[in-house]
């Protein structure tokens, strides 16, 4: 979106769209750090509670064999 000349309330629209969660201030300081930073195509799943852990799980277990996907360790 941003290399097709998106600005901060197309990037807010998409998120509302998709039901990332979190409040008007929440989606507002995700949007900048979108505007603001480079960001890489990746895989992110979100749903709630056992679902979310489920799919997580999944891409984890990818174990770094797709390539493009790593798996880092957040300490």
């Amino acid at each position: 979106m941003i290399k097709d000349g998106a600005i901060k309330e197309d990037i807010l629209g998409f998120l509302e769209d998709k039901n990332v969660p979190g409040d008007e201030i929440i989606l507002n300081q995700l949007a900048n750090d979108i505007m603001s930073n480079s960001i890489t195509q990746g895989y992110l799943t979100i749903s709630n509670a056992l679902q979310w852990r489920l799919q997580y799980k999944r891409v984890i277990g990818l174990n770094n064999k797709v390539s493009g996907v790593y798996n880092y360790d957040w300490e």
